[in-house]
């Protein structure tokens, strides 16, 4: 292949042929990429909002994809910025560059096998209807799923991709677990009828063949932990949205035990071997929902004698049942071959789940290095839950081992640095302990942290920090306004001086209002409020489809949107509609966060400080990513109001202030109301000009 063009110079043709201008952010991170691939270095780097952060990596990961015939996996926590990715920006970028390339890269997208069609599964006759996990479900609901998986059926005839994402609208998960498979249920190619026309096979074949292969968060973990590899061999790795990545994993790697899923397995199992080894099993279904009947929720530090007995069965009696299964025989129709190995699958489960569980409390406490928990509610059916205290050595083993790794996302540098989160991925200093070590190990002269191998402890990883800033000149473009004159936030719902401030900040922003809340109940009751107040429409999360919500928002400039969570990482709304973000308190894990609170007392008991490296830290992430709403294009202006006064009094306050961009602060509220009555003027005046226009 001839010598291809440098990274700049990709990087500018591609920025003209796209129609956008230089920016010196995405230049720099572009060459940081290209430097630590060649470097073979991991590179961690945090690029704000309208940085362009994508084409700054997705240039220089085409480029060497071309250069060594070899594949790059992308990485993403959204499905919104994979659809991003895959039908906007790689097309236009891969038609862009491909003058200059010699040829057009190619791009392929690859999720779980869950994620598609499965057309053995498909064919089973009345399988549907056999299920085990539908008796769970009253006869309306599986009305529904039957008239749900008729036009799965005839999708399917229609489909090219099998991918549930393509459908639309789309149907319910319990419709679609009956046309789908996780990978432990998969017959294989080589067994399957259906082998040569399986649609996850075919993504796979394709995602072995492109130059590019974008991918989830949830994927990149499976494909980590299990013995075989899904994704094709990659040298070189990106993970965008590399905030959500231990969440992600962590996910992946809680196991989940309760008498439903032993229960709908002992009646899988019932199908294919004698009854009595089954029955076994159902009984210690019935054991196990017993025990946790009378048991609270939340995390369980020692396991008493009558529920550690109840698992044992459920591990014992799962033992035989799977010996029973493997010793059916195998030959036989495709049908047969298929109940099979779900049937093992679904064993599988229970069994390894119950094993992770014993074996979680045999460590002293101290020691442990799994948490486990008690999940039940009105809606919630109860169900033990064990997870690892922490995922880095996984990470820095699977993820970093052997392949150069790119970390990036708008909220990375969390009190300044990189150290917090560098510590969870497992690529910051560590010692047994758990405690994060300094920052970055030093800064380079370009203000970059890195690590060599000076200063890097044994197995750690080499790796480098940039922040390569935002376009945004955040103090002239926003306010952060922390009202220091209220009371500490309560627990007994949202003070009358809060919903006050509430009123007086929508009242002088004429609207134009996201309003992000710690709980639904919260959020619920500002709404309820505001509606009583203020002659503004205001939406809450819940009363319709986020996506449907934010539209609204969008498009009413008077309106305003109360939520909680998911709306913290995922409003995109630039100009007039949104000059204001009401925070209600600092996003604190709950106390009773059987996770969270058990990082931190693990930290805690080794001599770290629990509280900075797990609640604090998960605070600041979130801040960050809430307070980012606010500014989404340079145009952009406005308030960021936290009612909570521990931001501005407390001593961890600095923290996590300076984990958000360098706003201007103030502590007046009238100097915060005055600037929203001025941004609302002007959006007033340019209103009457759109029109003449």
């Amino acid at each position: 292949m001839p010598e291809l063009p440098d990274v700049e110079t990709l990087l500018d043709a591609a920025v003209t042929a796209l129609g956008g201008t230089r920016r010196e952010g995405q230049a720099e991170m572009a060459a940081a990429v290209s430097d630590a691939v060649a470097a073979q270095e991991h590179l961690v780097v945090q690029a704000g909002t309208g940085t362009g952060k994508s084409l700054a990596y997705l240039v220089p990961a085409i480029r060497h994809a071309l250069a060594e015939e070899a594949t790059v996996v992308v990485s993403t926590a959204t499905l919104a910025l994979q659809r991003q990715l895959i039908e906007r920006d790689l097309p236009r970028l891969a038609a862009a560059l491909a003058p200059l390339l010699g040829r057009e890269p190619t791009f392929a997208i690859l999720k779980g096998r869950r994620n598609y069609l499965c057309r053995q599964k498909l064919s089973g006759a009345g399988e549907a209807a056999e299920d085990p996990e539908a008796e769970l479900f009253d006869p309306r609901r599986l009305s529904a799923m039957g008239r749900q998986v008729k036009r799965l059926h005839e999708w399917a005839e229609e489909t090219g991709t099998g991918d549930r994402d393509d459908l639309a609208p789309g149907v319910g998960d319990l419709a679609w677990r009956q046309v789908s498979v996780a990978g432990n249920e998969c017959i294989g190619a080589a067994a399957c009828p259906f082998g040569q026309e399986c649609f996850a096979e075919l993504a796979r074949e394709a995602a072995g063949e492109a130059d590019i292969v974008v991918t989830n968060h949830a994927l990149l973990a499976i494909d980590a932990m299990q013995g075989y590899h899904i994704l094709p061999d990659h040298p070189v790795l990106v993970v965008d949205e590399a905030h959500e990545l231990v969440d992600r994993v962590t996910s992946v790697a809680t196991a989940a035990l309760g008498d439903r899923a032993v229960s709908a397995a002992a009646k899988r199992a019932a199908r294919l071997v004698e009854p009595d080894t089954t029955e076994r099993l159902g009984e210690a279904a019935d054991g196990l929902a017993l025990m946790v009947a009378d048991l609270d929720p939340g995390r369980l530090d020692h396991i008493d004698e009558g529920l550690a007995g109840a698992v044992a069965a459920v591990r014992d009696t799962a033992h035989s049942c799977i010996t029973a299964v493997k010793a059916v025989s195998a030959e036989g129709d495709a049908d047969t071959t298929a109940a099979r190995r779900r049937t093992l699958a679904a064993l599988e489960e229970v069994h390894d789940a119950a094993v992770r569980l014993l074996e979680s409390f045999e460590p002293p406490l101290r020691d442990r290095t799994s948490v486990v928990w008690l999940a039940k509610g009105p809606h919630t059916p109860p169900a033990l839950h064990v997870a690892p205290l922490g995922v880095g050595g996984l990470l820095r083993e699977k993820l970093f081992g052997d392949r150069t790794t790119v970390l990036t996302s708008a909220t990375l540098a969390l009190g300044g640095g990189f150290g917090a989160l560098a510590a969870q991925w497992g690529l910051g200093r560590r010692t047994d302990t758990g405690d994060p070590g300094p920052d970055g190990g030093g800064e380079d002269a370009d203000g970059a942290e890195r690590r060599g191998d000076a200063d890097t402890a044994a197995g750690e990883p080499r790796w480098r920090g940039l922040d390569v800033g935002s376009p945004f000149d955040h103090r002239r473009s926003g306010i952060l306004y922390v009202a220091r004159h209220l009371p500490p936030p309560g627990r007994d719902g949202l003070d009358e001086r809060y919903l006050k401030e509430i009123e007086e900040l929508i009242g002088a922003a004429g609207g134009r209002t996201l309003g992000l809340f710690s709980s639904m109940r919260a959020a619920s009751a500002a709404a309820e409020e505001m509606r009583e107040r203020l002659d503004v429409p205001v939406l809450c999360q819940g009363e319709d489809s986020t996506g449907q919500l934010v539209e609204r928002f969008a498009a009413d400039e008077q309106s305003c949107l109360f939520g909680t969570l998911s709306l913290w990482q995922g409003v995109d709304v630039p100009g007039p509609s949104l000059q204001l973000v009401i925070v209600d308190r600092i996003p604190f894990p709950r106390p009773d966060d059987p996770l969270a609170s058990a990082r931190q007392r693990s930290i805690g008991a080794h001599g770290g400080n629990g509280f900075m490296a797990v609640a604090a830290t998960h605070a600041a992430l979130l801040l960050a990513q809430g307070t980012g709403r606010l500014l989404r294009s340079t145009g952009d202006r406005g308030v960021i109001a936290v009612l909570d006064p521990r931001l501005a009094t407390a001593r961890y306050g600095g923290f996590l202030r300076s984990s958000l961009p360098p706003y201007w602060e103030t502590g007046d509220p009238e100097v915060a109301r005055g600037a929203l009555r001025r941004l609302d003027a002007l959006a007033a005046e340019r209103e009457p000009a759109a029109a003449a226009g």
